[in-house]
């Protein structure tokens, strides 16, 4: 007598609708809920696919019955019977309501001990995410995080699709390679064959993207793992995958148009959404003037306005100082949740450090005619109130927000001050905007100024702008470099650049970073040996294809768009990861046991 494995299963549990009605099937899947109501048990049957109604009942199939009785939630099982039709007892809420299996065979291919947490109620779930993470293979049986897998596939999968009838090759490049000083911090690997010496995971295929140009492979995508040392967050993990990408003879552009390409079918053939064509494009300045941010969320309002000059003629002392003053206008419709105490947990969230670090918050509701209700009414005449709020575009009832300091403290703290009322107020569901607004900012600053003088803002190989090139020699943090990023709803989804080719430029850009020549060899010597064989002009981009997947899926984490991710300490709680090692094996690897410091009981 054949199995029903040997039989081999005939539909998926998503798949049976009314027009399979008396057909007889096989189904392979796990339980995923059991209700016995005496004459007839029903079983809910569930693979990735979907859920499937299942009814035993003795006289259906006496044995099958019997067998029925047995079953607890997530036994793996087959079931072979007839596909009947529920009639008034149809269910709309399931993709395969209109009809259920009567069943005529059972087979139990595993039990299951009772589970730690339940799969099938996957929006009553009150597990911890440690939990969660611990039995991960549980974890993913839920049909929402299934779901989540299920989009991620599809988009790698179109991104193959795409970029290849684009005339990209997807080549690979090596995980283990040299370790460069600089840049996200490196793990590094011992080498066994080679004592005292080390790999480090490669934290992009940045250097060998660019050398495949050289090698004249004209177009290159990968989608690739990557790895940083680096602290975590919800969207940060240290092996991530990126959709990695290099174009020969490359300008702006030619690289915008087949991400844009690829991301526009994604939206259409995965969420049916229809994106714009072209995406819109804005520059870093515009970004932070507007909304001081170089990755602005579009979906809401609440942009910036420059008032530095009525705030320094209007006479009060609190803005006599301040280089910058620029507000913000929260409309009337949402102005109502701002009370005294409400502005005052503002004032606190723009002075925190990682906000900017402001001196404080200034407010004003505006009354008819543009005066104010404000502690500010004894600095500032009524005309200058009404020049304000006119300047601001505030109406009755609405509050402008003020904050006046240097310009990069003013930036910082109004743009945390914008997305906390983003996120308090739901501005984005109350305004009813367009919920996906990609943007590409442009012409970043090429360097940026540290203690130690200047330091690449993306990297050394990014191409300043060709008509600043002179600023190079009199003031180079007024060049603009070739860089772009792509952003979508205030998250950064992908970033690249035009790359230098030409010796002279390049090392004139070594020379503003202050790079020796033997540290520019240590670092970066194979790469500019290639460049003497007549490099191409190319540039390209990395598109983070997690970070795209969750916002995709409306995720709250990485983690629920990696298999088997991290936690924030960078542990793997389902194997144990990372474990130690023993003398023998550090041996191999010429590395000596030293034992670590005690820790101190807490």
């Amino acid at each position: 007598m054949s199995t029903l494995l040997e039989h081999g299963r005939t539909h998926d549990c998503g798949s049976l609708r009314a027009a399979d009605v008396g057909a007889t099937v096989v189904l392979f899947g796990w339980v995923h809920r059991r209700r016995d109501l005496g004459a007839r048990i029903f079983v809910q049957l569930r693979d990735r696919f979907g859920i499937t109604q299942v009814v035993f009942g003795k006289d259906l199939d006496a044995a099958a019955y019997e067998a029925a009785s047995g079953l607890r939630g997530e036994f793996c099982v087959a079931v072979k019977g007839e596909v009947v039709a529920r009639g008034d007892n149809s269910n709309a809420a399931m993709a395969t309501g209109e009809i259920e299996v009567n069943a005529t065979e059972l087979q139990v291919f595993s039990p299951a001990d009772t589970l730690p947490f339940n799969v099938a109620d996957d929006d009553k779930l009150d597990a911890s995410e440690a939990l969660r993470l611990k039995h991960r293979y549980l974890d993913l049986r839920r049909p929402s995080l299934q779901k989540n897998f299920v989009l991620r596939s599809r988009l790698a999968t179109l991104t193959r699709i795409t970029l290849a009838e684009q005339g990209f090759l997807e080549l690979e490049t090596p995980y283990m390679v040299k370790y460069t000083p600089g840049g996200a911090r490196n793990f590094l690997v011992p080498s066994r064959l080679n004592p005292g010496m080390f790999y480090a995971l490669a934290e992009s295929p940045q250097i060998f993207k660019q050398l495949f140009m050289v090698a004249g492979m004209d177009k290159y995508f990968q989608i690739c793992r990557c790895f940083r040392d680096e602290d975590l967050r919800n969207d940060r993990q240290p092996e991530f995958t990126q959709i990695d990408v290099e174009i020969s003879f490359a300008t702006p552009e030619r690289v915008f148009a087949p991400i844009e390409r690829l991301i526009r079918r994604a939206w259409s053939e995965v969420l049916g959404v229809t994106l714009p064509d072209p995406f819109p494009r804005m520059t870093w300045a515009e970004a932070m003037n507007r909304f001081g941010s170089d990755k602005p969320d579009l979906r809401f309002g609440l942009e910036f306005v420059d008032i530095t000059d009525l705030a320094h003629r209007s006479g009060a002392k609190i803005f006599e100082a301040a280089k910058l003053v620029k507000a913000i206008v929260v409309p009337a419709a949402h102005s109502e949740s701002l009370s005294r105490g409400r502005i005052d947990k503002l004032t606190e969230l723009v002075k925190k450090r990682e906000s900017g670090g402001a001196k404080g918050l200034a407010w004003a509701k505006v009354q008819e005619g543009g005066s104010w209700t404000s502690p500010l009414t004894k600095a500032i005449s009524a005309e200058f109130q009404a020049e304000i709020s006119a300047r601001v575009g505030a109406e009755p009832g609405s509050v402008v927000l003020v904050v006046a300091d240097e310009p990069h403290t003013v930036h910082a703290a109004l743009n945390a001050l914008r997305l906390e009322l983003r996120d308090s107020l739901d501005l984005v569901k109350h305004q009813g905007s367009d919920p996906w607004r990609f943007l590409w900012v442009t012409d970043f600053p090429l360097f940026e100024k540290s203690e130690r003088g200047y330091v690449s803002s993306h990297h050394p190989f990014t191409s300043p702008r060709l008509d600043q090139l002179a600023l190079l020699d009199s003031d180079p943090s007024q060049v603009l470099a070739q860089a772009y990023d792509l952003v979508l709803n205030g998250n950064e989804v992908g970033g690249g650049s035009i790359r230098i080719h030409q010796s002279d430029v390049q090392a004139k850009i070594f020379q503003v970073l202050g790079l020796s020549e033997a540290q520019i060899q240590q670092k970066f010597g194979f790469l500019l040996d290639a460049f003497r064989y007549g490099p191409p002009p190319h540039g390209g981009i990395a598109l983070g294809l997690d970070r795209l997947s969750m916002l995709m899926c409306g995720a709250q984490s990485l983690r629920d768009v990696i298999a088997f991710p991290k936690t924030q300490k960078g542990t793997d709680l389902m194997t144990g990861c990372p474990s130690g090692a023993d003398d023998a094996q550090l041996a191999e690897l010429y590395i000596g046991h030293r034992d670590l410091p005690a820790t101190p009981e807490s």
